[in-house]
């Protein structure tokens, strides 16, 4: 480079950074119009051939064959949010994409990539501030606010009109396994189980202090579907006649020799019920296995004439969820059969799913309930089972969101708005390109509302420039009433929902633009 000269990008950078743009926009455009609580549904046909309705923004995307690296980078920005918030899957894609059309228009200006990237940071930052000022802190005690708050989140979903059923078993579900109600700030979901059974309506759907069982009892040798003040086992062993490791045959040609194998086999049997006879045992668990049959005919008529109510074919991924629930210990030899490895229930009992064809075991009064929840979600078909399915665990989600941090902010665009008013007059204090990024970011924050009252088939522009309108005039909690079709206080119609909800949002969305701005070159690698 001779004296005097000055570095201008090449072509190749612009094209690319372009290129992402398009990708990233068109992924953003996709689900766009699946915002809100009158947002579409998407229509997915698997590559199994199945079919899943969902209007969830991770599901969809996750689901989604995108090749380009830039759109799958926004693929990834939803699945970040889904596991940091739960809630709020879609709001992050489109917010991405908004900011990503804000930078072509700056880049257009001439201002650099990483200049850009740099203020947008900034303004995540300080928008991250304005909300946590306009935020109302929430007790976990506050049943109201908690409830207001899943049924903002449930509004949007294929099972909204369910929210009355669905709404206090998410906020109960959650509040039972924590430790503390005043002091836990984080909490396991995988600890509450959500047990699918076809039949009947989503109404139907229950929360249960014990645990659910899919597979009922067994009943080939009469044994009891019923057991009041249950001790409950459940072995890891084979209870039939033992074989060897390797495959081999044995000939047998003689009846007497015949006769005593049969009568050694039922003699082995035998032993094994009598030992969990004698701990104590009238429920019996046990797991599948794969070397060789877990259970026999002899065995379950052995332990029905015994009066012990057996359920078979328990998966090993449900051992660790049983045994917390259950109080138990497994049990992996029959030597080891004692009383103190034993769980306890008021009631064990066998219930037909009315509506349905099968039964499930249920485990109620258990002892040491707390540690683990269980809900038994009905539906009429396949597709509501799997979108309430998934609409319960972001319901349970925004739940976890108020107990990490407990404030809420005003939905219906509301929050969005009073961000890029604040941001706007924040900007003219600022100076040379800081204040035209900041700008750009401010305008971005409103493709939320705009989006909203789009969906909700309103005029967007009118009812953007009414919000604007409001909140200038100080009224804070201003947001799109989309049953209405007007601006209303969000709070006198409790749509509320989580702080962290929005300020993840916003953060992940802000990272994931600047990582795409700062990309300026594509290679593929070539397989060795």
């Amino acid at each position: 480079m001779g004296s005097g000269e000055t570095f201008h990008e090449g072509s190749k950078g612009k094209d690319v950074r372009t290129s992402n743009i398009v990708a990233a926009k068109a992924i953003a455009n996709a689900v766009r119009t699946s915002l809100g609580p009158r947002g579409m549904d998407k229509l997915l046909q698997l590559e199994n051939g199945e079919i899943l309705i969902s209007n969830d923004g991770a599901t969809i995307l996750k689901n989604m064959k995108v090749l380009h690296p830039a759109a799958k980078m926004l693929v990834d920005l939803s699945q970040s949010q889904d596991i940091e918030a739960g809630d709020g899957t879609t709001t992050v894609v489109v917010l991405a994409g908004a900011l990503l059309n804000a930078c072509s228009t700056l880049l257009a200006k001439g201002i650099h990539p990483t200049a850009i990237a740099n203020s947008f940071l900034n303004a995540a930052d300080k928008a991250c501030e304005i909300l946590e000022g306009i935020s109302k802190p929430v007790t976990l005690a506050e049943r109201d606010s908690l409830l207001n708050a899943v049924d903002t989140c449930l509004s949007s979903k294929v099972v909204g009109q369910n929210s009355e059923v669905l709404s206090p078993i998410a906020v109960d579900s959650v509040l039972g396994i924590l430790e503390d109600v005043e002091t836990s700030t984080s909490v396991d979901l995988r600890d509450i189980r959500i047990v699918t059974q076809m039949g009947g309506t989503v109404d139907d759907t229950e929360l249960v202090q014990g645990l659910v069982l899919t597979k009922g009892s067994s009943k080939t040798a009469g044994g009891p579907s019923n057991m009041s003040d249950a001790k409950i086992a459940l072995i890891q062993y084979c209870l039939s006649a033992p074989k060897t490791d390797m495959d081999n045959n044995v000939v047998v040609s003689d009846y007497a020799a015949m006769d005593r194998i049969l009568r050694e086999e039922r003699k082995y049997i035998l032993q094994q019920c009598k030992a969990i006879k004698k701990s104590g045992a009238n429920v019996v668990l046990i797991q599948k296995s794969i070397l060789r049959d877990a259970y026999n005919e002899l065995s379950l008529h052995f332990l029905a004439k015994m009066g012990i109510l057996v359920v078979t074919d328990i998966n090993r991924d449900d051992v660790e969820f049983i045994c917390r629930t259950l109080g138990c210990t497994p049990v992996a030899h029959p030597d080891q059969m004692t009383a103190d490895k034993l769980g306890v229930a008021e009631k064990v009992s066998d219930v037909f799913m009315e509506g349905g064809s099968n039964k499930v075991v249920k485990f109620t009064g258990v002892k040491n309930s707390g540690h683990t929840m269980t809900v038994l979600l009905r539906g009429s078909n396949e597709f509501v089972l799997g979108e309430a399915e998934r609409s319960l665990h972001d319901a349970q989600c925004v739940v976890r969101s108020l107990v990490k941090k407990r404030a809420l902010i005003a939905g219906g665009g509301a929050a969005e708005t009073e961000v890029s008013l604040k941001l706007m007059e924040y900007s003219q204090e600022l100076t040379g390109m800081d204040a035209y990024c900041f700008q750009a970011f401010a305008d971005a924050l409103e493709v939320i509302p705009y989006t909203l009252a789009e969906n909700a088939g309103m005029t967007p522009i009118e009812v953007v420039t009414d919000l604007r309108k409001k909140h200038a005039e100080g009224m804070k909690g201003a947001g799109i009433n989309v049953k209405k079709g007007k601006v209303t206080d969000m709070y006198d119609i409790n749509v509320v929902q989580p702080l962290l909800v929005s300020t993840s949002a916003i953060q992940l969305a802000t990272e994931t633009v600047c990582m795409i701005m700062k990309v300026d070159d594509l290679v593929v690698v070539s397989r060795a």
